[in-house]
């Protein structure tokens, strides 16, 4: 139980601050050659570089650091159902984003007076589940080496 809740958290906290930030770097400062590979749309670029300090309320604290408690907090989940429900890994990292995204956009939308679903944007949607889809696969690839699955 102990090693769940240690390396979930660990492993999901370091996981926003290497996949979901990277990602969200790659994607602002790489965002011409990402588009003329795809095509994909100029609002598709996130307006911000990543590893915002930017203090958030309601404790002031850093907006990067924010992001890394709650992807902590999601780790911890993933862990556990590693461990004990024995999904497989990455595809369930993956999958614990999209449950991330999902919440966000409905249930974190709500509290905070937002728009539900990101106001119906959908470059907005896709951007989110590239994010969070990065980062759960990021926290299921570092979980690994600590052999959540043995008895």
């Amino acid at each position: 139980m102990k090693k769940v809740l240690l390396f979930g958290f660990i492993c999901g906290a370091l996981a926003v601050i290497v996949f979901h930030q990277g990602t969200v770097w790659v994607l602002h400062h790489q965002f011409p050659l990402i588009k003329a590979v795809t095509g994909a749309a100029d609002a598709f670029r996130p307006a911000t570089q990543g590893f915002s300090l930017r203090p958030v309320p309601p404790l002031g604290v850093p907006q990067v650091v924010s992001l890394a408690f709650w992807g902590g907090l999601w780790g911890i989940l993933l862990a556990a159902l590693i461990r004990w429900v024995r999904i497989p890994d990455l595809m369930g990292g993956f999958v614990i984003g999209l449950l991330a995204t999902l919440v966000g956009f409905t249930v974190v939308a709500q509290m905070k007076g937002l728009p539900m679903w990101g106001g119906g944007n959908s470059i907005t949607i896709w951007r989110a589940v590239l994010l969070n889809g990065a980062w759960g696969w990021g926290t299921a690839m570092l979980l690994r080496p600590f052999v959540l699955r043995g008895d």
